[in-house]
């Protein structure tokens, strides 16, 4: 079994797994989030955001959403390393562009980004609410981010940018993880492809006109 896991085809089998377990995480995070614009007093959103604050999520759940995110990071770093040692010279003749699609060549530098959008959301929320708790009102916490003057347009527009490039991350990694574990013919590969491509607009269009919505009109 442990070589197996450390085989090439173990350790995309370890990223797709974490990729999928973070992609339904997604869904649910969105959808809390989806409720800053259905009520306006913000009682939906903070009682939301209170349940995934109590003891058996907070200690729970999110040591192993955590791990997902640890462990779908380190093995997309290991097999780009190992990609790139396997094909040291790139062929500056061959054309990628109808064999692959932009997001699928650039994922580890999406995810990067991706990560970097990550970390300025944990600063913003996760850290505040969670780990300083100081926060009495989660959801002014968050209107006031987005609605602060020219800074509250600065972070709208960076939350923007963050959502665009997860779609893009998501494009071809929602596909690709099904791939891996199994789900590889022809027939598949067309509805997972179709399949990814909606969940990646669906998951970039929430998390842009939430900002958005927020900004100029909350």
């Amino acid at each position: 079994m442990s070589s197996f896991l450390s085989s090439s085809i173990g350790k995309k089998l370890i990223m797709s797994l974490s990729g999928l377990f973070l992609v339904l995480f997604i869904l649910v995070h969105l959808i809390l989030n989806s409720f800053l614009m259905f009520d306006s007093t913000g009682e939906l959103f903070n009682a939301g955001a209170h349940f995934m604050a109590m003891p058996v999520i907070r200690f729970g759940l999110q040591p192993v959403l955590f791990a997902g995110f640890i462990i779908h990071i380190i093995y997309a770093i290991i097999l780009t390393l190992q990609n790139q040692k396997a094909r040291p010279q790139k062929y500056a003749t061959q054309s990628l562009g109808n064999s692959s699609t932009w997001s699928s060549r650039n994922m580890f530098v999406l995810g990067g980004l991706v990560l970097v959008f990550i970390a300025m959301h944990l600063m913003h929320f996760f850290v505040p609410i969670q780990i300083q708790g100081n926060v009495q009102d989660d959801y002014q916490l968050v209107k006031g981010l987005f609605t602060n003057g020219s800074m509250g347009l600065v972070y709208t527009g960076l939350y923007v940018v963050g959502a665009i490039l997860l779609g893009l991350h998501l494009a071809h990694g929602f596909w690709s993880a099904f791939q891996s574990i199994g789900m590889s013919n022809n027939i598949w590969r067309a509805r997972l492809e179709k399949a990814g491509y909606f969940y990646a607009i669906f998951v970039a269009a929430g998390f842009t006109i939430i900002p958005l919505y927020l900004h100029f009109f909350a």
